[in-house]
């Protein structure tokens, strides 16, 4: 009965068709290679839910694209057309959506090759991890409360190069100067750091001590934005 249901409708007598435990046993250990490189991505480094999701499932939808035009040229110089499409459109899209962009265009090659038992059960297993790491909350940033931008104004005559840097050091583990601006008719700067708390809970001693140093001008305090989750 499953040779009957995973076979190709386009299959010929001399066409191989790939057993169903080997196809799961591919899609599985794909899947794992995946969530691997998904961990070991989001190891120390700054991320985003829909991107650590995507890495972890774009091995098994290109694992299961390869079995199927495996060994058939003609398929897989239209797989490359068809996968180059997926930035057809003007405005960037999140790495979620462009992950499912590709399980879609995956499951429907499958399923134009004739493969309709190998399309579903990709379509059932992917749509299910999907959403288990959803359901999960994979990737979703735990420490994302130690990552901070403060814009300090300062008066013109105090020279910004390393003015803080005692303080900071004192309270991050990483700070980096990355924007200064000239404000109120050029009589104060505004400087721009990115910063990585030590500890969070001692946000309010870190501004007091700024706040002494720079004349007790404004401080702006905020979450670090990111534009990683385009592709």
């Amino acid at each position: 009965m499953s040779d009957t249901i995973f076979k190709g409708l386009f299959d010929t007598e001399l066409t191989s068709v790939i057993s169903v435990g080997d196809f799961l046993l591919c899609v599985i250990f794909s899947l794992v290679l995946g969530l691997m490189m998904a961990l070991g991505y989001m190891y120390k480094t700054r991320y985003t839910k829909s991107f650590v999701i995507t890495l972890a499932l774009l091995p098994a939808v290109v694992c299961v694209v390869i079995m199927m035009v495996n060994g058939n040229v003609g398929a897989g110089v239209a797989v490359a057309g068809a996968f180059s499409l997926v930035r057809f459109r003007s405005v960037p899209g999140t790495a979620k959506e462009i992950c499912i962009l590709f399980l879609a265009m995956g499951a429907g090659l499958i399923a134009g090759m004739g493969y309709l038992g190998f399309s579903f059960l990709f379509t059932f297993i992917l749509c299910g991890v999907f959403m288990l790491y959803n359901k999960l909350d994979f990737g979703s940033k735990r420490n994302s409360a130690i990552y901070k931008s403060i814009r300090i104004v300062i008066p013109e005559g105090l020279d910004y190069t390393g003015v803080f840097d005692d303080i900071f050091a004192e309270y991050t583990s990483s700070c980096e100067l990355v924007g200064v601006k000239t404000t109120n008719m050029g009589s104060m700067f505004r400087l721009t750091y990115d910063i990585v708390l030590k500890d969070p809970a001692k946000e309010y001693e870190l501004i007091n001590k700024l706040r002494c140093r720079n004349g007790n001008l404004e401080i702006n305090v905020s979450k670090q934005t990111t534009i990683s989750t385009e592709l």
